[in-house]
């Protein structure tokens, strides 16, 4: 009986391993003394974080991706770390796919995994960029790619390439400093540079609309992690106001600034935070 309840405990030690949040490497925001010449750059997708650790494909929450298991099942049993994607303005779409417990094959046959780091490999970041490539063209599997990785020599050059992206419909770029060691957490090894800045908030409330939105949603309550509380009614579609996100719900959302009293200013409805 001890030796039975002692498996069971290990077992259900290794599965709240496998449910816990895996350690991720997060961007800070560019700033302009970089020198731009000793990063990577990239696009920055507007999908949904997937690690997979050669067994599991998680969500950034630690939760189990619920891919087909031809999805899963022909991926390279060593560590990835990228995003699910459908293309540039399709995150919706991609968040309601990548949500559905009983997966839909004609709709994941459009998703891609494109991977931008391999977790805990050796050697730089510009070791990792030839290692990724070579990954994924020995996978040969067509939903999994290499995120494009390119050089620019200046800031101008970083800011003509962000302007075409985004005018093409992108979200910005992303930084990964070249001669950089795999590491996890917040660091300026890797930074994120949009038109806009961004941050999270909860939804507290459900605000009736008016005129037009009589009968919907007209705004959400926010309150940010330092307590402070604001109204987010732009860029909510009347998909959203007709069946808004819980209370409760982690939004991401877009704004140009912060005023005085540290309130972001034109707040932006942008989306749910990754599927969970």
């Amino acid at each position: 009986m001890l030796l039975v309840q002692a498996a069971l405990g290990s077992l259900a030690q290794v599965r709240a391993a496998e449910m816990a949040p895996p350690a991720l490497v997060l961007a800070e925001r560019y700033h302009d003394d970089i020198d731009v010449s000793r990063y990577w750059v990239s696009e920055k997708l507007d999908g949904v974080r997937a690690i997979w650790d050669g067994r599991n494909l998680r969500f950034r929450s630690g939760n189990p991706v619920p891919a087909p298991r031809w999805f899963i099942d022909a991926l390279p049993k060593q560590p990835l770390d990228g995003e699910l994607w459908l293309g540039r303005g399709s995150f919706d779409r991609l968040s309601a796919i990548a949500r559905r417990q009983a997966p839909d094959d004609a709709e994941w046959r459009r998703v891609r995994y494109m991977i931008f780091e391999l977790p805990d490999a050796p050697g730089s970041f510009s070791d990792r960029v030839e290692q990724i490539k070579a990954v994924t063209v020995a996978a040969n599997l067509p939903w999994l790619q290499a995120v494009p990785q390119f050089r620019v020599p200046d800031a101008a050059a970083l800011q003509k390439n962000l302007h075409d992206i985004v005018r093409s419909g992108g979200e910005g770029l992303m930084l990964h400093r070249a001669d950089a060691a795999y590491e996890t957490g917040r660091s300026s090894t890797l930074l994120k540079l949009t038109p806009w800045l961004d941050a999270e908030a909860t939804v507290i409330a459900h605000l009736p609309g008016k005129g037009k939105y009589a009968g919907m949603l007209g705004a959400l309550r926010m309150e940010m992690p330092d307590g402070r509380r604001f109204s987010l009614g732009t860029g909510l579609s009347d998909a959203l106001r007709r069946n808004p996100p819980p209370v409760g719900t982690l939004i991401t959302y877009r704004y140009r600034e912060l005023t005085q009293n540290g309130m972001p200013r034109f707040p932006r409805y942008l989306r749910v935070r990754d599927p969970l």
